[in-house]
């Protein structure tokens, strides 16, 4: 499949997936509603930080 992994960005550098299979990011405010191919849908206080869509990923930090 093309979709992309969405990944929170940590201090400590490290990167923590928070949700595969991702078709959709809406933004809402200071919030990301995620939605995933399956229906499933998070929502995070992050912004994002860099999509690399050779490598299906998108790196998120959050705001606070």
């Amino acid at each position: 499949m093309c979709q992309s992994t969405v990944y929170l960005m940590k201090e400590d550098g490290t990167q923590e997936e928070v949700l595969a299979e991702v078709a959709s990011i809406i933004p809402e405010g200071e919030k990301l509603r995620l939605v995933s191919l399956f229906g499933e849908e998070k929502v995070i206080d992050a912004r994002i930080e860099e999509i690399d869509l050779l490598e299906h990923k998108i790196l998120v930090r959050p705001l606070r």
